[in-house]
Formats: structure tokens, C-alpha cells, sequence
């Protein structure tokens, strides 16, 4: 059983923070600029490149195109989609000039510092550094830059908050635990159930629509968060509540 406990043990301590800082001070400056054409904040950016790939330290070790290949014929449930995958990566690798066989990502075919699956490669890889290549395995400005493109593509809200913490009361709130993380709950009803925020939301309340996510740790009570439009556009990028969970580090 998942523990969000051991996830964020794994992803937020002090190693990898450091690791955060170090990465960040380097490139403060494509952070910024990200910030400023994507309207994505760089803490968001950051923790996604380092839940990812530790900063470009862990980008695979498995050939792509073997990777692909596997899961696109042997594994039926997603055989449709890895196929899919498999052609756009062989576009990506006659497009960009380089030999299809020499690419390692993971094991899923993910590729680079941001881990892009070759279908958002194609669509949402950017040459941020200027030197006319979107390269996501070779340079961090162009993963910084595609990562907040990625988020604005899918519906980022700059200056939008992500999610608030929650208190419940009761057991009412265990209707509104759809598995889903698309906010359309009024805050409003969620707060005639015993759910209400640990904080003062931006927005009024009778205007906000949240979805409630339950983060589980086996043996102990769970957490509760109110997902807001900009928690749902981070699980685009990884469909997981921990994920999108793991940069608020609390």
C-alpha cells in the first residue's frame, strides 16, 4: 500500500533541497525568465525537475527505443498508447537529426532532464537557451523552459494558488473523495460536510471550486488537501496526488 509518509521522506529532505538550492542558484536566471514568459513560478519548476530526474542525475539508463518497442507490443493494457510513443519518438529522432538507438530514458520511454514522453517532446519542448535545439537531455535552460511551458499548455493560472490544506470534521467528506483531481466541488458545499481550509483562501469562497485529496499513510491519519485548477494541471505532467503534493514539503 502507498504511503504518502515514505513519498515525501523520499522526495523532501535535506538532500534533495540542497540539491533544489544548488540547482536554482545556477540557474536563476531561465527560472526567472520561465517565471516571466510561462507565468510559473520557479519552486514549481525546480521540484518537478527534481522529483523527476534529482536535477538531471537519474535520466534513465534503458535504450528508447528498445523501451518503447517493448512496452508497445508486449504490454496490452497500454499497447495502444506505447505505440503511439514509439512513432513520435522516431519523428523526434529524424526530425532532430540523431540515431534513433542512441537515446536512453527510463524504462517507460521518458527522456531527458524533465522526463518528456516523446509525444510531449514533439509538442511542448522549447529551445530556451538559444541555440536553436530544444536538447532536454543536454540542457537544463531548455528543461526549465519546457516544463513551464508544459504547465501553461495544459492551464496554468499565474498568480493562482495550488492547493490549501484541510481540516475535516466527521465523515461527510468521504462523498467528495472521488478519485478525481479536476476541481468542481463548491468550497462551499465541501464546508457544510466538516471540510474547511487551514488557510484564507485568495478567492471568495463562494466563487472557488476545489477537489479533495486524501493523502494516505498506512498506520496513521491522513492528509487532506483542497486541489485548486493549478493542483490538476501538475498531475497532467504525473496523474499522482503525491506528486503534485510532494514541493509543498508538509
Amino acid at each position: 500500500e502507498q504511503s504518502w509518509e515514505l513519498y515525501r521522506g523520499i522526495f523532501v529532505n535535506p538532500k534533495r533541497i540542497n540539491a533544489g538550492l544548488e540547482f536554482w542558484n545556477l540557474h536563476s536566471a531561465a527560472l526567472a525568465r520561465a517565471r516571466r514568459i510561462y507565468g510559473v513560478p520557479e519552486e514549481y519548476i525546480v521540484a518537478i525537475i527534481g522529483v523527476e530526474t534529482y536535477y538531471g542525475r537519474h535520466t534513465g539508463r534503458w535504450r528508447v527505443v528498445d523501451a518503447l518497442a517493448t512496452l508497445a507490443f508486449d504490454y496490452p493494457p497500454r499497447a495502444a498508447f506505447f505505440r503511439r510513443e514509439l512513432a513520435n519518438y522516431l519523428l523526434y529522432a529524424r526530425d532532430a537529426g540523431i540515431d534513433a538507438f542512441s537515446i536512453k530514458g527510463s524504462y517507460a520511454g521518458a527522456i531527458g532532464i524533465p522526463q518528456f514522453m516523446p509525444g510531449s517532446y514533439l509538442k511542448y519542448a522549447v529551445d530556451f537557451d538559444g541555440d536553436g535545439i530544444a536538447d532536454l537531455s543536454g540542457s537544463a535552460e531548455d528543461a526549465i523552459g519546457s516544463v513551464a511551458n508544459f504547465l501553461k499548455q495544459h492551464g496554468w493560472q499565474s498568480g493562482a494558488a495550488v492547493e490549501y490544506g484541510a481540516r475535516v470534521d466527521g465523515n461527510g467528506f468521504r462523498s467528495f473523495l472521488d478519485g478525481g483531481f479536476r476541481p468542481r466541488h463548491p468550497l462551499a458545499q465541501l464546508a457544510k460536510a466538516g471540510i474547511v481550509p487551514d488557510a484564507p483562501l485568495q478567492a471568495p469562497a463562494g466563487d472557488t471550486r476545489v477537489a479533495l485529496v486524501e493523502l494516505e499513510t498506512p498506520d496513521a491519519p491522513s492528509e487532506f488537501r483542497l486541489a485548486l485548477n493549478n493542483f490538476y494541471v501538475i498531475t497532467r505532467y504525473n496523474n499522482s496526488s503525491f506528486y503534485a503534493s510532494a514541493r509543498r514539503g508538509s
